[in-house]
């Protein structure tokens, strides 16, 4: 499997899109934020978000100056889902040892997308 190398921008998640499932899973709207700048401004003074954010390279976030809960995401370089936590603003997450990406959503949205430890998900940039 070859390296992944997203650019700053907008794109869908689709989680359960695999080979044994029936349908072709559920697609979210995702902000991807790989450079830098936008990786550290991630999802700062917004009072939400409509759909999750993919950070890459990352392997651990915060909450400080956050206004809302987040549901956070730990994923590895296949994008399979190595831990999912719900963060209230003003914490510190700690880095996950073999986290490549992390995905951020509002609290409570990744349960509904059905995103949980095992589940491998895909990105389509747009």
């Amino acid at each position: 499997m070859g390296r992944r190398r997203w650019r700053d921008g907008q794109g869908s998640l689709v989680v359960g899109a695999d080979t044994d499932t029936e349908g072709p899973g559920t697609s979210v709207p995702l902000e991807i934020a790989t450079s830098y700048r936008a990786r550290t401004k991630g999802l700062l003074g917004r009072d939400g978000i409509d759909g999750a954010m993919l950070l890459s390279p990352a392997s651990g976030v915060h909450t400080f100056g956050m206004r809302i809960p987040i549901d956070v995401a730990y994923l590895d370089h296949r994008l399979t889902i190595l831990a999912v936590r719900t963060m209230p603003p003003g914490r510190l997450g700690l880095p996950r040892l073999r986290a490549r990406h992390v995905l951020e959503a509002e609290a409570g949205a990744m349960a509904g997308w059905g995103l949980r430890v095992g589940v491998r998900v895909s990105v389509e940039a747009a």
